[in-house]
């Protein structure tokens, strides 16, 4: 039988696809429909026919499955973020048991059994961040939402269930006072307006709390009585203002600058110290991001004298939470405050460059050049963006040969193309462990562990350092003496620490100082400037186009 379009059929949902749309097969066809439960019954719509496929809507529900709720929240089938909020929590983890299940055996041919998830603590009010878009509604009332499934229109949300109610009270009040002081948000379609977005952080453990304005422009009318008001409303550490006039869909701009308060905020994370501005990337959900680090670092099985790459590295919480248990840790990420975040954090911790090394670069790069080497990692711990390891980074790997591989992975389908590849290279997948960082969306965090099929390995003293990296000390400390000392060097002229400060909050790698109070600073010459950029090319703090990498 060809489906086709508007047809109704009562269909029985088999199970959920990754992307938490219902299955159900009409004459051998799969139809996916959105918004069902394993078990509900239902009459169904086809609004799209492929030919060996459909799309469906519910018409009506007819009977319902034994893991189908009633939603609390009214705003979440057109805002589309939280896609699992008709299924109870249980029933949610069940499923992403099976997107992992499924990827690994689809995708990766592998029979391994998939451990059921972890599940979060919390399965609601567990995000320490939030990016609202700032709009108009219908009334002409300013208001703050999330965006609908594949658009930019903003759907009001007055109290979303998975962020803490305090920034959910601060955004509706933020939208009144912006309305008392006549500030209009920013109307994408014409590039108009003043406020993109509201971000709101939140340090889990230390209670800390930031604010920042993203605007369209570099200033907020009435900008200290207002971030004042909100500050004193709602306890915040720090407000900012960060700048972003680009017509572009990314939320925010280079050049950030602090308000009220130091700037950042503080927390740790799986006893790891943090600090913490808007560009960090931090996991949303404390609690069950140490749950998930904790079983990375179970199945890292380090030993005292190990050396442990962790590529990918963030901030580098993953290896710095795995560090005691080893003798030399190596991170590498290739976003630069990203690693000087971690080179800080380890310097809090007290540990020597010659313990606890990150690096600004590719993974790939990285690998290849430890690769090439003689000084091998005994385990190596990768969390990759959603794309998941390139090819040449999984080769680096296979190469440096490590004892264990633990793969930390927010896709499914490329954490098991990435398995399948290093098992084909003479690794063995031990165990694959779901955790739900996400609660209420079709999201799922997997831990892998691969162990080497060949135990033999010679044991090779390890001490990495800059220079073995293929980096000059001076290349990989980008201070303001060096950054002065080089355009002596190399353009024979003198800069001051102001001149190279203007130029970093210029390209948006850090706030500017000031302190000069009300006196007017010189401004850096444009032969220096050049001079200064080619300085931060050069330290790798920029990229040739005088972007930040």
């Amino acid at each position: 039988m060809s489906l086709a379009k508007n047809q109704i059929h009562e269909v029985t949902v088999e199970s959920l696809s990754s992307d938490g749309n219902g299955v159900a097969h009409i004459d051998g066809q799969a139809v996916f429909i959105p918004g069902t439960a394993p078990g509900d019954v239902i009459a169904c719509r086809i609004v799209k026919a492929m030919k060996s496929y459909a799309f469906g809507r519910v018409e009506r529900l007819l009977s319902p499955g034994p893991g189908r709720i009633e939603p609390d929240c009214p705003a979440c089938a057109p805002c589309g973020g939280c896609g699992l909020r008709h299924l109870s929590y249980e029933a949610e983890c069940a499923a992403k048991t099976g997107f992992v299940r499924d990827a690994f055996t689809r995708l990766g041919h592998f029979d391994q059994e998939v451990l059921p998830v972890l599940s979060s603590p919390l399965s609601e009010r567990y995000r320490n961040k939030v990016q609202l878009p700032v709009g108009l509604d219908e009334n002409g009332h300013i208001v703050t939402g999330f965006y609908a499934g594949r658009s930019h229109r903003i759907v009001p949300c007055s109290d979303c269930k998975l962020q803490p109610e305090w920034m959910n009270r601060l955004a509706a009040r933020a939208c009144e006072l912006m309305e008392e002081y006549k500030i209009i948000p920013y109307d994408e379609a014409n590039h108009t307006g003043l406020v993109r977005h509201l971000y709101m952080r939140q340090g889990w453990h230390s209670g800390q709390r930031l604010l920042c304005f993203v605007l369209n422009g570099r200033t907020l009318p009435h900008e200290e009585a207002l971030c004042q008001r909100l500050q004193q409303e709602f306890s915040l550490t720090t407000v900012l203002i960060n700048r972003n006039t680009q017509r572009t869909n990314v939320i925010l701009g280079h050049e950030t600058r602090t308000v009220l308060g130091s700037g950042v905020i503080e927390d740790t994370l799986a006893g790891v110290p943090l600090q913490m501005g808007v560009h960090e990337f931090y996991q949303v959900n404390t609690p069950a991001a140490e749950i998930l680090y904790a079983k990375a670092r179970e199945f890292a099985g380090l030993k005292p004298g190990d050396f442990l790459l962790d590529l990918y590295c963030g901030m580098g919480t993953i290896g710095l939470s795995m560090k005691q248990d080893c003798g030399k840790l190596v991170g590498v990420e290739v976003v630069p405050q990203a690693v000087e975040s971690a080179k800080v954090t380890a310097a809090r911790l007290g540990l020597p460059e010659d313990a606890a090394s990150f690096f600004c670069m590719d993974a790939g790069e990285a690998a290849a050049r430890f690769a090439a080497g003689d000084r091998y990692p005994d385990v190596i711990v990768v969390d990759p963006p959603r794309k998941g390891c390139d090819a040449a980074t999984r080769d680096a790997i296979v190469r440096m040969s490590p004892r264990t591989i633990v793969m930390v992975s927010c896709n499914p389908a490329t954490a098991a193309r990435d398995a399948r590849a290093l098992c084909d290279a003479g690794y063995c997948l031990e165990q694959i462990q779901p955790v739900d960082l996400f609660p209420r969306t079709k999201h799922i965090e997997t831990v892998a562990v691969l162990s080497r099929k060949s135990a033999s390995k010679s044991f090779i003293p390890v001490s990495i350092s800059p220079k073995d990296m293929g980096l000059s000390k001076e290349k990989d400390q980008p201070t303001y003496a060096n950054i002065r000392d080089y355009v002596q060097k190399t353009h024979g002229m003198k800069v001051s620490s102001l001149y190279v400060a203007q130029m970093k909050a210029e390209c948006g790698l850090e706030t500017q100082a000031d302190r000069s109070g009300d006196k007017k600073q010189p401004k850096c010459p444009p032969e220096k400037r050049e001079a200064i950029l080619d300085a931060f090319r050069h330290f790798g703090l920029i990229g040739e186009d005088g972007t930040e990498e």
